[in-house]
């Protein structure tokens, strides 16, 4: 007979388990008060307006995908955890099943890049055979059909497992079953290779393809990058907001600070290393068909936002993050996340913009829209993570490796 791993109020007594009753309520209705009046007023202008319906699209695409990938890189931290048996984890691992629960609102969040998907992809979506011989051979994975139900298996892929992984470690609290952990476990390997060619086809969908043209194997792997650092950089954040709010105190300390600091420093190293891969191996075949993606980044505006990626997204916080002291202060940490969440979103950006030219100087032009849909976005996204903070238990309360991460020090 397996024996119940204990709870947390036999290891941990003086832990808050959940949020008390009425406390953060003002910030979460806040937060989707605010998203829900952001995307309602960006989203009826941009379909509303002639003028503003191109600019529109274009923002959200980038507002979207930044939010998606807080998203996608909530779900696979929370595999990679089970897939690796962590233990020190734990105590954040909540905040991350939180946050992949609202996995079902970015497919309802997809509704507005559904409606505008002809706007979007014009330089693919609906152009006749016959008309350009590149687009041809490719038209049996670029159409609109084939489109919609990648996209649909993209949905039923990530909010299956994140119902799956959330549900799991919800129910374990009620019975602190040791064999749950063992079946997410399990499924966390085979999970995480579906994750990442599901992840690589959106990427490929939603942002390469704005470009038919170009084409990159590894674009996928660095659309998972910069999530996995954002991600990081976000879990970082809400464990500061909690802890200021009085809970997670003895539970998240300075040693899982200093871990979250350890991979948002690896993970902004990886999509340096990607990045640059990409890069140099189209540069050093110098074939027309590939260098046309950086050929339209590399006028105006935009080559200076390249440069400040290069410094901002790489240099600086390399060299700030360096120090063990920095990922063991709270203050800097901070500092460093929000910074390189900008930075993750000056990316998106270069990524997706690009290909958003309406004016004779080309380059990045910041527009009202821009704002308006990331703060509809992120508050709807922010504002359900904080609803299912409050209403479910603030860390595994029976986890097998539970003690584990209550008492975890870094060597």
């Amino acid at each position: 007979m397996t024996t119940a791993a204990p709870e947390l109020n036999q290891l941990a007594p003086n832990v808050i388990a959940r949020v008390k009753d009425g406390d953060l309520t003002g910030n979460r209705n806040m937060l989707l008060g605010v998203g829900l009046v952001a995307f309602l007023a960006s989203a009826i202008i941009g379909f509303a307006s002639g003028d503003l319906h191109h600019q529109f699209l274009f923002s959200y695409l980038v507002a979207y995908m930044f939010t998606l990938s807080l998203c996608l890189g909530a779900l696979l931290f929370v595999m990679i955890q089970h897939v690796t048996r962590a233990g020190w984890s734990v105590v954040v691992r909540r905040l991350a099943e939180n946050m992949a629960s609202c996995m079902w609102l970015m497919a309802v969040l997809f509704i507005p890049i559904a409606i505008g998907y002809h706007d979007l992809y014009h330089h693919w979506a609906g152009v006749a055979e016959g008309v350009d011989e590149l687009l041809d051979g490719k038209s049996a994975y670029l159409n609109s059909t084939f489109f919609f139900i990648r996209a649909a298996i993209y949905f039923l892929v990530w909010i299956g497992f994140a119902r799956f992984f959330c549900g799991s470690s919800l129910k374990q609290d009620q019975n602190g079953d040791p064999g749950i952990t063992l079946r997410m476990s399990r499924l966390a390997a085979p999970g995480i290779l579906i994750m990442a060619l599901t992840l690589t086809f959106a990427a490929f969908d939603w942002i390469m393809s704005l470009d038919p043209h170009w084409f990159s194997t590894i674009f996928g792997v660095t659309y998972f990058a910069g999530s996995m650092m954002a991600l990081l950089a976000t879990l970082g954040l809400f464990c500061m907001f909690l802890g200021r709010k009085g809970y997670l105190k003895g539970a998240v300390n300075v040693e899982h600070y200093h871990d979250i600091g350890k991979l948002l420093f690896a993970f902004m190293i990886f999509w340096t290393y990607v990045n640059f891969s990409q890069y140099f191996l189209i540069w050093y075949a110098n074939l027309p068909e590939e260098t046309l993606w950086y050929q339209h980044r590399a006028h105006g505006s935009w080559e200076i936002v390249g440069t400040i990626l290069i410094l901002g997204h790489f240099l600086l916080p390399f060299a700030f993050l360096m120090s063990r002291h920095i990922k063991r202060n709270t203050k800097t940490l901070a500092a460093a996340a929000i910074f390189l969440l900008v930075m993750h979103w000056m990316d998106m950006q270069f990524l997706i913009m690009p290909m958003h030219e309406t004016d004779a100087e080309p380059g990045m032009h910041l527009h009202w829209m821009d704002a308006v849909t990331m703060i509809g976005l992120l508050g709807l996204f922010f504002g359900l993570t904080l609803h299912q903070t409050i209403r479910s238990p603030l860390l595994p309360q029976r986890d097998p490796r539970l003690e584990e991460s209550l008492h975890f020090h870094n060597i």
